[in-house]
């Protein structure tokens, strides 16, 4: 493999230097061009020194500017005052070609001052990043890519003029097109298939992924699918022997023992978009003097954005290759995955180059949202399952999906993945064979999105489930338990989960809720109202394998704690769960936290080569013979990775500031000698607010302690990066003349009030590059059951009560776990009841949608007041967080189908579930 050298911050790419900031709150001293820092941390603590709920709360409640959207040029210091404005336009077809735009039907108040077209790109010689393979603006002469690829970006000096063309476009056929083509056809963009046979109880696998790597087939048929059989008399290299043995499943499936029940579905879902609050937005200022492009964002993936901003241009002319990027990310208003790897701030980007000197903004409005944000992948998903007649006990499961990623790859592979690898649920099952394939189509890109392909998968296999309990005339929630995946049983990958498992709990929880114990008694609430009660239970995983955390923590002399991290705030509340697990360390609040935050830790200089995913291992160990490599240096926020990964790396340095600063000065303060055994109790010693305990010796104020560590000379400053492939990487570093090991891999301390020193790692351990065949090894579970009414004359659907109940590990913030549950029930019940975006030429990407056509959650669709939420408190009070903002979403939208098939009879296999086709089967 090429390996290629990224260096962190201090670095190049293409000739272009760029530096990363975050941008939060902005006071009124917005003059002041060095009060950056100042204005955008933000403050947990009140005036009278009581601790806030949530570190940006104040912020959010008084209407600071927070969030890309809020800001115009005046709002920065240093930049022209006045704003110009940007258009990107769509094309609402994808099946004929695209001739140009009817410039001559707009009045002079509606024209541009600059058009941006693939021509002037091709000119400028600027690049498409890799991961946004295809072209940025579709040539005219050309069939679009997909709908709502850009053609052009219009470029006005004032807000008017944007205005008025903004509405023009939408109102009006502005677009030229010729002869009809059809849509194009590109390959697909991932074709794989996930085989496992068990071997004897406990003993190695006949076959899994994990053991023999991932397989996809060589041949495809006329219109492009893979051929999964494998041909007879041939053999398809690594392929053929796991097909084989997955075509065996398959043929016992198709003809069961008598003693089996085989259950054959088909299963769709639905695209959908993320809906976050605040469409995307950006401001960006070119200054041809200084060649220095200045950027403000919001993404869920600052350290990528970056990268591809700065590959975009590296190679462009002269006029349009910046000298250096300033990138700046703000709070994030919603994000769900649709702003994780988005392409919009490369169009801020341009939109800048093109119109030097002056300020512009690139803002959609909720149409443009529809047609160019990223979606959740449809699927169309055939699933089949046998089970012993007797026993219940599951025996095989294949099954077959196909995922529309629309025109643009994106991560629709890694959600095939996810997906296909989540197939089987909580549920152990000793013969497994599933393929999946993501297709390009015309469709909008899909791409990152809150489930990411498990809440199609687990969808279908809830409901199947429920299925075949009722066949067997088992209780559900007993067939559920005798089928469990248990700790250190293997998922069909081949691994075990290696974190604690708790759906046995959890199915208890259920079991014993009144919902559910109770749901014979349940009476319709009037005439011509059915009842139903249903029941699911899944699990999530959390992390990538390739998962990043840069942290920086500080103690000032009187015991102020500063925190900066690279998590990014997208309403998951991260600000406030870093300032809770840093504070329980330090035995104090954060005074400051600071979030997506990536030009805080140039001291670690960390570099990094290669593609984490894909490497060897003889890569990875020769790359970490270097003691500032890592295998990957910043990675994407999501909400069910912020607990875990997002508040890691700073944990890990508050712990090095406790143990190799506190600590010593509270030995000193107690009068206790480094020979005393005492001294080594660190483990021992507790927080009880802000006073340090240590049984049988008096309690010391936090205040008094950070002061001594800073008198003594100790750490009270600490930077790490810490990485994790379904396992944190662990180095060893020089402290207090130990080789002091830790979960991370990059390490600079500062003592006392002095500069920040690199320590360099003495050991380290990168997990093996073979995890990257795991597909799943950390997971949350959670279970649900609900009660809903479904009027017969109406078709509506009333959630009478709901209950759920789940498991994270450490909970730093209840209030924000609690939220995430909340949130993720109303998500559920959108998906299960109310969203929809038709494909092709009649959804998103003919440019018409909006909040009038597509149905979210409300309030009325919610059980206010009657949903109660539990979270299993930890397996141990040493157990880490864990990732929970996605799973708690999954179990909404099968037990809502199972209580709908409870009172109606009639089992719907297709999402949404509107009244119209409840009306029909209850008429």
């Amino acid at each position: 493999m090429r390996q290629t050298r990224r260096e962190f911050l201090s670095t190049t790419v293409a000739g272009i230097s760029f530096s990363l900031s975050s941008f939060g709150a902005v006071l009124p001293a917005l003059s002041d061009p060095t009060g950056f820092d100042a204005r955008e941390a933000l403050n947990g603590i009140a005036a009278d020194g009581a601790v806030l709920g949530r570190v940006d709360g104040i912020a959010k409640v008084t209407g600071a500017k927070l969030y890309a959207s809020d800001f115009r040029a005046a709002d920065m210091p240093g930049w022209p005052p006045n704003t110009s404005h940007a258009l990107l336009v769509r094309t609402p077809s994808a099946s004929r070609i695209y001739e140009g735009i009817a410039f001559d039907q707009l009045d002079a108040a509606e024209k541009p001052a600059v058009i941006v077209t693939a021509e002037d790109i091709a000119k400028a010689q600027i690049r498409t990043p890799p991961f946004y393979e295809g072209d940025l603006f579709c040539p005219a002469g050309t069939t679009p890519l997909y709908l709502g690829q850009p053609v052009a970006l219009l470029l006005f000096e004032t807000f008017d003029s944007y205005d008025r063309a903004r509405l023009a476009f939408r109102d009006r056929s502005l677009l030229l097109f010729g002869a009809e083509t059809g849509p194009l056809q590109k390959p697909n963009y991932a074709q794989l298939r996930f085989t496992r046979v068990a071997g004897e109880a406990g003993g190695r696998d006949i076959y899994s992924p994990l053991q023999e790597g991932w397989i996809s087939p060589s041949t495809e048929d006329s219109s492009g699918r893979p051929i999964w059989e494998p041909k007879a008399g041939t053999d398809d290299g690594d392929y053929s022997k796991g097909a084989k043995l997955g075509q065996e499943i398959r043929t016992a499936l198709a003809a069961p023992e008598p003693q089996w029940l085989v259950l054959d579905r088909s299963f769709q879902t639905q695209s959908v978009d993320p809906m976050f609050l605040e469409p995307e937005s950006g401001l960006a200022w070119y200054e041809p003097g200084t060649k220095v492009l200045d950027i403000l964002t919001g993404v869920q993936s600052p350290y990528e954005a970056a990268g591809a901003i700065a590959f975009l241009l590296g190679k462009a002319t002269p006029a349009f290759k910046p000298q250096r990027v300033e990138t700046r990310f703000a709070y994030v208003g919603g994000g769900f995955g649709g702003r994780d790897h988005t392409p919009f701030p490369l169009y801020v980007a341009l939109a800048a180059m093109f119109l030097p000197g002056r300020p512009v903004r690139l803002a959609h409005d909720r149409f443009q949202q529809f047609q160019g944000g990223i979606k959740r992948h449809a699927f169309q998903m055939r699933s089949q399952i046998a089970l012993d007649r007797t026993s219940g006990k599951i025996l095989a499961f294949a099954g077959d999906h196909v995922l529309d990623g629309g025109g643009l790859a994106n991560y629709s592979g890694s959600v095939a993945v996810v997906g296909a690898t989540a197939a089987i649920g909580i549920y152990d099952i000793p013969k497994v064979d599933v393929t999946t394939v993501a297709v390009h189509t015309r469709g909008v890109p899909a791409g990152s999105m809150r489930g990411y392909g498990t809440l199609q998968t687990m969808t279908a296999l809830e409901t199947l489930i429920d299925e075949a309990a009722g066949a067997l005339k088992m209780d559900p929630i007993g067939l559920r338990r005798s089928n469990l995946l248990k700790t250190g049983q293997r998922s069909m990958t081949g691994n075990p989960w290696t974190v604690s498992v708790r759906t046995a709990e959890i199915l208890d929880r259920l079991e014993a809720n009144p919902i559910w114990r109770d749901r014979g008694t349940h009476k319709p609430p009037a005439p011509g109202v059915l009842v139903g009660t249903g029941v699911a239970c899944c699990t999530k995983d959390y992390g990538t394998g390739a998962d990043c955390s840069l942290g920086r923590v500080e103690l000032a002399p009187d015991g102020a704690v500063t925190i900066h991290a690279d998590a990014v705030e997208m309403g998951n509340g991260i600000g406030t769960a870093l300032a809770r697990r840093v504070g329980t360390i330090l035995g104090r609040p954060a005074a400051t936290v600071s979030v997506a935050r990536i030009d805080s830790f140039e001291e670690l200089g960390l570099v990094t080569s290669g593609d984490p995913y894909a490497m060897t291992q003889a890569e990875q160990d020769a790359a970490a013979k270097n003691p500032r490599w890592v295998p990957e240096i910043s990675s994407a926020t999501t909400a069910s990775m912020g607990a875990h990964v997002g508040t890691q790396a700073a944990a890990q340095a508050a712990r090095i500031i406790f143990r190799f600063g506190l600590w010593p000065a509270a030995l000193a303060l107690w009068g206790i000698p480094q020979g005393d055994p005492r001294a080594f109790l660190f483990e021992e010693a507790f927080w009880q607010g802000e006073e340090l305990i240590l049984s049988g010796l008096p309690p010391l104020a936090q205040t008094d302690v950070a002061a001594k560590a800073h008198e003594m000379g100790g750490v009270t400053g600490a930077i790490a990066h810490a990485f994790s492939r379904w396992a944190w990487a662990q180095a060893a570093f020089p402290l207090g003349g130990l080789n002091w090991a830790a979960d991370i891999d990059a390490l600079s301390v500062r003592r006392g009030k002095g500069a920040f020193e690199l320590l360099d790692r003495s050991f380290v351990f990168f997990p093996p590059t073979d995890y990257n065949r795991i597909g799943t090894s950390f997971t949350s579970s959670c279970g649900t059951v609900v009660r809903v009414e479904i009027d017969r004359s109406s078709g509506a659907v009333r959630i009478a009560q709901a209950y759920s109940v789940f498991e994270c590990g450490e909970v730093l913030v209840p209030e924000l776990v609690e939220g995430q549950a909340q949130g993720g029930f109303a998500m559920g019940v959108g998906y299960a009841l109310l969203e929809d975006l038709p494909p092709f030429e009649e959804g998103p990407g003919n440019g018409q949608w909006n909040l009038g056509d597509y149905l979210v959650a409300r309030a009325s669709d919610l059980p206010i007041g009657r949903l109660q939420i539990e979270v299993l408190p930890p397996v141990s009070p040493k157990e880490p967080p864990k990732g929970m903002a996605e799973v708690v979403m999954i179990p909404i939208v099968p037990a809502l189908l199972n209580a709908i098939f409870d009172a109606t009879g009639h089992r719907f296999r297709s999402l949404p579930v509107t009244p119209g086709m409840l009306k029909e089967v209850m008429a």
